[in-house]
C-alpha cells in the first residue's frame, strides 16, 4: 500500500508549503497532491488561496522522487487541450511523475466570482467531464485530434512533446454511480474516493458494475481514498486536534454531497491509526491519501514510516 499526502492550499504561503512537501518526501511518502481551486472552499472564500498547476509546476522541479498530481483539477476552469499540455509540461518537469487528477467542479462561488461557466447542472458538468477526459487521453497518446462534439471543437490539435511516460496516468475523483464511476471505468488509471471503508466497499462494486458494461477489467483502475488522520499520543488528543482544526477551517459540520458527516477518520498512536486503515488495505485499496491543513501538521507528515511498518506488521488480507 502508497501513502499520499495531500495539501490543501489555503492559508499558507509558499515556504510553508515547500518546507511541508521536502519534509513529506524525506519522510517516505509516495505522493503529494494540490488541490485546485480559485477560493477557498473551507472557511472563508476570500482566505488567500494559491492555484493548482503553479503550485505542481515548482514542486515538480523542487522534488526528486514522489508522485505529483492534483486531487482533483476542475475540468470546468480549463479546456481539455489545455489540461494536456500543463498535464505533459509537468510531467516533463518532473521527469514522468505526473498523475493527472479530473474532477467536473463543484464550488458554485468562485465559477461566479471570475466568470467561469459552472453549466445547467451537476449531471451537464459530469458530461462535459466525459468528453473532456476522452480528448484528453487522445492527446496524451499522441492522437491528432480533430472533434465536434457538445461541449468542445478541435481541428487538428496535437500534444507536443508528448509526456514522459508512455501512458500519463489519469485519475477521476468522485463517487456518482451513474456518470462518474462511468468516467471511470472508460478512461481513468485511477479512482478517488472517501467515506468510511463501507461506503468505499459499496462505491468499488458500483465501479465493478461500470467496468463490466463496457468491457473493462476492473482490476486495471487502482482505487485510492482520502482520508484525515492525525497521529498523536492519544486518541483524545487526536481527537482535540481534528476539533480544532475543524472549527479554525468551519468545517465541524462537514457533510458529504450525499449527506454523509465527514470528520476525523482515525487519530491517535500510530497503532491505532494502522489499525484503522487496514480496512482500506483489506478492500484492495492501493493508496491512502492523508489531507494537511494549514499550518501542516508534521507530527504525522514524519512518522508516515511508522505508520507503514505498523500495516505490515498486520495480518495480511485473505
Amino acid at each position: 500500500m502508497r501513502f499520499g499526502a495531500a495539501f490543501w492550499i489555503n492559508r499558507t504561503d509558499w515556504p510553508d508549503l515547500r518546507d511541508a512537501c521536502v519534509a513529506a518526501e524525506r519522510a517516505g511518502w509516495d505522493s503529494i497532491w494540490i488541490d485546485d481551486h480559485l477560493l477557498s472552499d473551507e472557511g472563508d472564500p476570500a482566505d488567500p488561496k494559491m492555484e493548482g498547476w503553479t503550485t505542481l509546476s515548482a514542486l515538480a522541479v523542487l522534488t526528486e522522487h514522489v508522485r505529483l498530481g492534483l486531487l482533483v483539477a476542475a475540468n470546468t476552469f480549463r479546456n481539455p487541450g489545455l489540461t494536456a499540455k500543463l498535464a505533459t509540461t509537468v510531467d516533463h518537469l518532473s521527469a514522468g511523475r505526473v498523475v493527472l487528477g479530473l474532477g467536473g467542479g463543484w464550488f458554485e462561488r468562485e465559477h461566479d466570482a471570475f466568470g467561469i461557466d459552472f453549466g445547467a447542472g451537476f449531471g451537464e458538468r459530469l458530461d462535459r467531464l466525459d468528453e473532456a477526459v476522452r480528448l484528453i487521453r487522445r492527446l496524451l497518446d499522441g492522437e491528432r485530434v480533430t472533434h465536434e462534439g457538445r461541449f468542445y471543437s478541435m481541428h487538428d490539435a496535437l500534444c507536443a512533446p508528448l509526456p514522459v511516460q508512455p501512458r500519463l496516468p489519469i485519475l477521476i475523483g468522485g463517487s456518482g454511480p451513474t456518470k462518474t464511476l462511468r468516467t471511470t471505468a472508460r478512461y481513468a488509471d485511477l479512482w478517488n474516493g472517501y467515506g468510511p471503508p463501507e461506503k468505499v466497499a459499496a462505491t468499488s462494486e458500483i465501479l465493478r458494475q461500470r467496468c463490466a458494461e463496457v468491457g473493462r477489467p476492473y482490476d486495471e483502475i487502482e482505487r485510492t481514498v482520502t482520508v484525515d488522520v492525525l497521529v498523536r499520543d492519544s486518541v483524545e488528543a487526536a481527537q482535540a486536534g481534528w476539533t480544532a482544526i475543524a472549527r479554525s477551517y468551519g468545517i465541524e459540520n462537514r457533510t458529504s454531497t450525499d449527506g454523509e458527516y465527514r470528520g476525523l477518520t482515525v487519530g491517535g498512536p500510530v497503532a491505532e491509526v494502522a489499525q484503522g486503515l487496514d480496512a482500506y488495505r483489506r478492500l484492495g485499496i492501493g493508496e491512502i491519501v492523508f489531507v494537511f491543513r494549514h499550518p501542516f501538521d508534521l507530527e504525522t507528515i514524519e512518522r508516515v514510516g511508522e505508520i507503514r511498518t505498523a500495516m505490515e506488521a498486520l495480518p495480511s488480507p485473505a
